[in-house]
């Protein structure tokens, strides 16, 4: 279960940013809160070490910059009013 919520970071991302729920500059600005989240996240999830928790906590941070990525990529309209 947890690879799949993993997986479906990038999608949930570009999907608010579709649906106009979010937009691209919203989701920038809020990039230390989603890094600390993630780790908070990991810190729950994974056993008691450090390592295991970063191993968790920073291929779904990199999952959320990947879907700011594929939101620019696949919405340009949506991304760059926000940009403007």
């Amino acid at each position: 279960m947890r690879g799949e919520l993993r997986v479906e970071v990038p999608i949930a991302t570009v999907m608010l940013i579709w649906s106009g729920v979010v937009d691209a500059q919203q989701l920038r600005a809020a990039r230390p809160y989603v890094f600390l989240g993630a780790f908070v996240v990991g810190m729950l999830l994974a056993p008691q070490d450090v390592f295991s928790q970063a191993l968790l906590a920073v291929p779904m941070y990199l999952l959320f910059e990947g879907g700011l990525i594929m939101a620019k990529v696949l919405l340009p309209e949506k991304v760059s009013a926000d940009s403007a």
